[in-house]
């Protein structure tokens, strides 16, 4: 079993800036690929970053240049720095470790406009 916690979500104007990290402690040997998500009001979830093993990542089109993940697996943490957060970035966001079903309970993230 895996638990996930995310935190660092909140309320920032457009143009600004958050970081949020995602603890993740229980029984695992190494975590494997570790992602964020995100869901809108009245939209599906979707894939924001992903980071497999130490450098491998990839993004949504519509984050890249802009959202970084990474991960310090001394902390058991992964990390997604968001920059130049513009209103329609707007969703609650998970932490989930890739392919299971292992999700955090998610943080809001709200950009004003």
């Amino acid at each position: 079993q895996v638990q996930l916690v995310e935190s660092g979500g909140g309320l920032v104007q457009r143009g600004g800036s958050l970081r949020l990290s995602c603890l993740a402690s229980g029984s695992y040997d190494r975590l494997p690929a570790m992602a964020w998500y995100r869901q809108a009001p009245g939209k599906q979830r979707e894939l924001v970053a992903l980071v497999i093993g130490g450098a491998k990542t990839k993004y949504a089109d519509s984050v890249k240049g802009r959202f970084t993940i990474s991960r310090d697996n001394t902390k058991n943490t992964v990390y997604l720095e968001m920059n130049s957060l513009k209103p329609e970035d707007t969703a609650v966001y998970y932490c989930r470790v890739n392919g299971t079903k292992f999700w955090g309970q998610g943080t809001q993230v709200t950009v004003s406009s």
